[in-house]
């Protein structure tokens, strides 16, 4: 066998090599970056970073479609797809290594650039430390890289004896195995420390919620009134546990905030005493409970976005007024207020609405504990009546009164309504899409709401026939969904079912079918089924 045959039989498995030596210096790099950012910040990792400035790109339309396919795993997909590219390049730079071992290195840093600058520009950014996860991963990639590359580069061989035929180049097989299996052992236990310094740096946070102890309110929320959760076997449970109330938001890691060291300022335009307040001062204010239904701007007609829950919290608009804050109406200058996240979020809300008598809270509990951290523990807002991106601000740090004109805050940058009061919508929960009841009393039945306004008339109609009034359950609040439910005789052969529901202005839920983006969705929801 020839030298050049020799290598040619050998090329499939060095390819297969740089292949893996790519893996081991993509994994090395992500594990050292997780190392450095459990000291300096979880979310300034670079598959966070990354992921953040994609989810701040991403047109509406896309999360749109990415919420509605993926739901509230949405943010898991995104990750595992980052990971899935960057496994890619690396198979690809290892191979590239190969022959170009400094060009190959170069892409490993190249990809922690961007890392870099990715963590640095995001809105809750902390200064240029952000930047060191991704730089200190991709150095430790890029030498890993160029390492294993020159194992496997074919080194000079002896010189043979006199009569004896040359010997081929050989790459260093024990040098690479060595290396390979050190770098493996090496990043795992960096990926195994980096976790348990992130969890160390929330167990303060997790020990400051399991401590906290919500007063009994002041102003308790009126007792469920009988007969407002129908006993219908999949009708949504009037009061959403907190394990099944809907999340959605933009962010990939959890914040987990202590509250002994959180602080929320409010300042800005027309505030005459600007305050900060610590968790505790608000834990000794009055404070107010209250049954209020959350509604997604991201529901679709049917959707599951909306749920309901008893809140426990400080009237937003007794802290404004003590701050000296006016609404507009009455000559305050500032028309909207901006809520600050510890993540960096920013939501838009009229202060008009705000201080207009309805129960816009900063809540501390939910069903009766304290806020669970991926309902925005310490403190979030809920304001009835008000989709979430223009109210629903979660792990609240800052409170700005400004105008409109003069700011866009997250979603409005992105093509979303500055304003938007939720919509009259209905959902039929039973009979579920495409089932086969049998023919006779069939019970249909969902939930209906528009907060703020209250539900005042739900109606079926099967096929094209006439509408026909529902049975309405006991209404708690005006801010709170209501159930419904409808005794259909139902006839053999496939059937459409529509809901329409009235709220207490007299708006019928309008039929025309509308995108989520800017303000809501709006349609008429229906089934369809087959009655065996």
């Amino acid at each position: 066998m020839t030298e050049n045959e020799t290598q040619r039989r050998i090329r499939p498995g060095l390819l297969a090599l740089g292949a893996l030596s790519g893996t081991l210096a993509g994994f090395a790099a992500l594990a050292v970056a997780e190392l450095v950012a459990g000291a300096v910040r979880p979310q300034a990792g670079p598959v966070v970073a990354v992921g953040g400035a994609a989810i701040d790109r991403t047109p509406a339309a896309v999360k749109d479609w990415a919420i509605r396919h993926f739901g509230t795993d949405d943010k898991l997909v995104l990750q595992l797809g980052i990971l899935a590219v960057l496994e890619i390049f690396a198979l690809l730079l290892g191979v590239v290594a190969l022959r170009f071992r400094r060009t190959g290195a170069a892409g490993v840093l190249l990809f922690g650039a961007v890392g870099a600058v990715a963590a640095t520009n995001r809105p809750d950014a902390t200064g240029v430390l952000d930047a060191l996860p991704s730089t200190a991963g991709a150095v430790a990639g890029a030498g890993l890289l160029y390492l294993l590359a020159g194992r496997l580069a074919p080194r000079a061989p002896d010189t043979p004896l006199p009569g004896t035929p040359p010997a081929a180049a050989e790459w260093d097989r024990r040098g690479f195995v060595i290396t390979a299996t050190a770098a493996a052992a090496a990043s795992a236990a960096a990926g195994v420390l980096g976790r348990s310094l992130s969890g160390s740096r929330a167990r303060s946070a997790v020990a400051s919620r399991r401590d906290t102890v919500l007063p009994a309110p002041s102003s308790p929320a009126r007792p469920v009134p009988k007969g407002s959760g129908l006993r219908i076997p999949g009708v949504s449970a009037f009061t959403t546990p907190n394990s099944d109330f809907y999340r959605v938001d933009t962010a990939l890691v959890v914040p987990k905030v202590d509250a002994t060291s959180w602080r929320l300022r409010i300042h800005g335009k027309g505030v005459r005493r600007p305050l900060t307040l610590s968790f505790q001062d608000l834990l000794r204010r009055e404070l107010v409970e209250r049954d209020i239904t959350l509604t997604c701007v991201s529901n679709e007609v049917g959707g599951p976005y909306v749920g309901n829950a008893r809140w426990i919290g400080v009237r937003l608009a007794d802290l404004l007024a003590e701050c000296g804050v006016e609404p507009p109406s009455k000559g305050g200058p500032a028309d909207q207020l901006v809520a600050r996240s510890v993540d960096g979020m920013t939501i838009g809300s009229p202060v008009e609405d705000l201080m207009d008598g309805r129960d816009a809270l900063l809540a501390l509990g939910m069903n009766g504990e304290p806020l669970p951290f991926t309902h925005g523990f310490p403190v979030r807002m809920v304001v009835p009546g008000l989709y979430g991106f223009v109210s629903a601000c979660k792990w609240i740090k800052d409170i700005e009164l400004t105008t409109f004109d003069s700011y866009d805050p997250y979603w409005v940058k992105r093509g979303w309504a500055r304003r938007a009061p939720i919509k009259t919508e209905s959902r039929i929960d039973t009979p579920k899409p495409f089932a086969r009841p049998k023919a006779g009393t069939v019970m249909v039945a969902g939930v209906a709401w528009a907060q703020h306004r209250g539900i005042d008339k739900v109606e079926i109609r099967v096929d094209d026939g006439p509408w026909q009034e529902a049975r309405l359950a006991a209404e708690d609040t005006a801010d709170t969904w209501r159930q419904w439910s409808f005794p259909w005789q139902a006839t053999k052969g496939g059937h459409t079912l529509t809901v329409r529901a009235t709220d207490r202005t007299g708006q019928v839920q309008t039929d025309r079918r509308t995108r989520t983006i800017p303000d809501g969705a709006s349609g008429w929801h229906s089934v369809v089924v087959t009655v065996d």
